[in-house]
């Protein structure tokens, strides 16, 4: 079996790579260091210069614009991004355009998919933080408006990214039948209201509240299958992200090691100090190993074929998230311990991954949370 990638795959590294170069590691302040200094908007310079580079419209089909489905190839993108903490909602608005795709009508497709690829229309989810016996579809409800085919949402959603710059925020809610289904509200829609939070990397979030807030036939995704396989593919482009974090941590932690001298010799040098990195860098390939086996089970034409293993997507999805999740820690956490007294030093950039590491090791779920709905997975459906 090859497990190399593709050359389209590559090309999107490639092409990435060149967006990202040169992109400072995110210059919002840490909150806690710097009381207000919360980012108004996402980087929309770097977002028309991902919109060039086709990178949003990347993973929709080629009569949309793009060179087709692909959560390998977006997850590969995500990784470089994460690399510079790139500040930009490029995640939830390329998992929408790939859940419209699969499971949305012709005329969603058309009015959408060219839009988002273009990076005229920026999508975001609201979705953070739930997972297990907490989803985050149970947090709204939906109901039949009367005398038409439009719905009626109501309900709370918590810390949801770039929600004040989306021009669409895609809403899992819940139906009267317990059925799960995805609407697609529009940023500026009556009865939708915004309050500001704040996240633990400094980024402004916010507590959407939906208030019979309608939304028609054509802003809507019926499938139930729609927002499960939505929430997995969210899952999986935040381990690529963790793994793009990680590695990056643990180069600056190499170069810095290799630099700094004690007793005549660099501190990589040291047994101590080697076995550390050694450890991390073990989870790295963990991280990696695990992020690729779910990207690659949620190709939508490996899917659609069956392939995979004994247990649902979702299993693998869960083991990817808990590693990332364990892994990005412990990579920051020895990242600071090396550094020593520059780790703690707010002019250079490691402390600013930090506080990114730890939103990506809660955000849709903990590892602890995942560990508890692999178990569920087991048990519905035990090996051997």
């Amino acid at each position: 079996m090859d497990f190399t990638f593709t050359e389209e795959q590559r090309a999107a590294v490639e092409a990435a790579r060149a967006v990202f170069a040169g992109v400072a590691p995110d210059g919002v302040p840490s909150p806690a260091l710097t009381p207000g200094a919360v980012a108004e908007d996402f980087d929309r310079p770097l977002w028309a210069r991902l919109a060039r580079a086709d990178l949003l419209s990347l993973v929709v089909s080629p009569e949309y614009g793009g060179a087709g489905p692909d959560a390998v190839a977006l997850c590969l993108v995500l990784r470089e991004s994460a690399a510079v903490l790139a500040r930009v909602p490029l995640l939830e608005s390329c998992a929408v355009a790939m859940a419209v795709e699969r499971y949305g009508g012709d005329g969603l497709r058309a009015a959408l998919l060219p839009r988002i690829g273009r990076g005229e229309l920026v999508v975001t989810v609201a979705a953070e933080g739930r997972t297990g016996h907490d989803p985050a579809e149970d947090a709204v409800t939906a109901r039949p408006a009367a005398g038409s085919e439009d719905w009626l949402l109501d309900g709370v959603q918590t810390g949801v990214a770039w929600a004040r710059s989306a021009d669409l925020i895609a809403v899992p809610a819940r139906l009267g039948d317990g059925r799960a289904v995805l609407a697609l509200v529009p940023g500026d829609r009556a009865g939708l209201s915004f309050a500001d939070q704040v996240s633990t990397n400094g980024e402004r979030y916010a507590e959407v509240r939906l208030d019979s807030v309608r939304v028609r036939a054509h802003e809507r995704v019926d499938d139930a299958g729609a927002w499960e396989w939505l929430r997995l593919l969210l899952i999986t482009g935040t381990c690529a992200r963790a793994l793009g974090l990680g590695e990056r941590v643990l180069a600056m932690t190499s170069e810095y090691t290799a630099g700094r001298e004690q007793f005549g010799h660099p501190v990589a040098t040291f047994q101590a100090v080697a076995v550390q990195t050694a450890d991390r860098y073990i989870d790295l390939r963990a991280m990696a190993v695990t992020l690729w086996q779910a990207a690659w089970r949620l190709t939508p034409a490996r899917d659609e074929a069956g392939v995979g293993g004994p247990l649902p997507v979702a299993a693998d999805v869960a083991v990817a998230k808990i590693w990332a999740s364990k892994g990005v820690r412990r990579v920051v956490r020895t990242a600071q311990h090396l550094h020593g007294g520059l780790g703690a030093d707010t002019e250079y950039p490691l402390h600013r991954y930090h506080a990114w590491a730890k939103q990506l090791e809660l955000s849709l779920g903990p590892a602890a949370a995942h560990e508890e709905a692999l178990g569920d997975l087991l048990a519905a459906q035990p090996l051997g």
